[in-house]
């Protein structure tokens, strides 16, 4: 790294004022703020998610958040909002600790947050989109694989993760198949400073989903996953169901946008709230095949930082 650009700090615990090197994905219709809260008392940043929802909504679970946890914490924004102007200026108001963006680049917001006190921190799925957000002044960057659930991109964590840790000087958080101490202690070794998950908080007790997803998830192999919405540009990684077997087959078919939409209509809402394991959509990543139980979000972080602590003692021996 030239001598001229910034030092990266040590690790993202340092960055953000948190316990564990850790965040939460912004997962649409499950990060509450009364999930991300109890992911904030935990040790990690707990993150809402704004997907879904108008800027008073999103305003209502800040504040409830606040009412249960006084550490910090942030919120996800997807910049295709047809109401973003109203969402950046509402996060501007309430001074949100950190804000996370997706589906876009957030130069047009980036000033307006940061001159509120906000870390603006980019979900980016290319080292393209990482050098572009790093010179509108993004405070580091999400590198998040095609291992991780929902939306993806096509790289994966590994090459992603290190060719943009290469690329910018901002710090770099890997995301996408982080469901371990392990894969935490990779993370770092890739250049990353911390780690997002989302796929491995989806089991914890608080987790507000359904119980058939979380029965879905633990019963996941390393082979669950899918990929549907190639054909049409907005690829998502599901659980294989009945649903992602009928999208698949109408992508093959080569079916018209119509006959999609019909398919998906409100399927992540079925899988989150109503438990459809059929018709849901049963967003989650590649990590899906390591999870084994339910239990307390304090639980997972302290056996993640457990493994991770036992790497780091390993690896010299090695």
């Amino acid at each position: 790294m030239p001598a001229s650009q910034p030092t990266r700090p040590q690790t993202l615990a340092d960055f953000l004022g948190i316990e564990y090197p850790l965040m939460q994905g912004g997962m649409a219709q499950v990060a509450t703020g009364q999930f991300a809260a109890a992911v904030c008392e935990a040790g990690a940043l707990g993150i809402i998610a704004a997907g879904g929802k108008d800027a008073d909504a999103v305003r209502a679970e800040i504040r409830l958040l606040r009412t249960l946890t006084d550490k910090p914490f942030g919120v996800n924004v997807m910049l295709m909002a047809q109401d973003i102007d109203e969402l950046a200026t509402m996060l501007a108001q309430e001074h949100v600790n950190v804000i996370t963006t997706g589906a876009g680049n957030p130069a047009a917001y980036i000033d307006l947050w940061k001159g509120a006190g906000s870390k603006v921190i980019p979900v980016i799925p290319s080292v393209a989109l990482a050098r572009r957000v790093e010179k509108y002044g993004a405070d580091a960057v999400i590198a998040e694989g095609t291992e991780s659930g929902g939306h993806v991109g096509e790289a994966t964590t590994m090459v992603l993760a290190c060719q943009v840790a290469d690329a910018v000087s901002v710090p770099v958080i890997a995301a996408g198949g982080i469901a371990s101490g392990r894969q935490l202690c990779a993370a770092l070794a890739l250049g990353a400073i911390g780690a997002q998950m989302g796929t491995a908080l989806l089991v914890s007790e608080e987790c507000p989903i359904h119980d058939n997803y979380k029965q879905a998830l633990i019963k996941a192999s390393d082979t669950a996953t899918t990929v549907t919405g190639r054909s049409v540009g907005a690829p998502v990684r599901i659980i294989k169901n009945k649903m992602a077997r009928e999208y698949l087959k109408l992508e093959q078919e080569a079916a018209d946008r119509e006959q999609f939409e019909r398919l998906t209509l409100g399927s992540l809402r079925r899988a989150v709230h109503e438990g459809d394991a059929d018709y849901g959509s049963l967003m989650a990543g590649q990590a899906a095949g390591q999870l084994v139980r339910v239990e307390p979000l304090a639980d997972i972080f302290a056996r993640i930082m457990a493994e991770y602590r036992q790497t780091l003692e390993r690896l010299p021996r090695l």
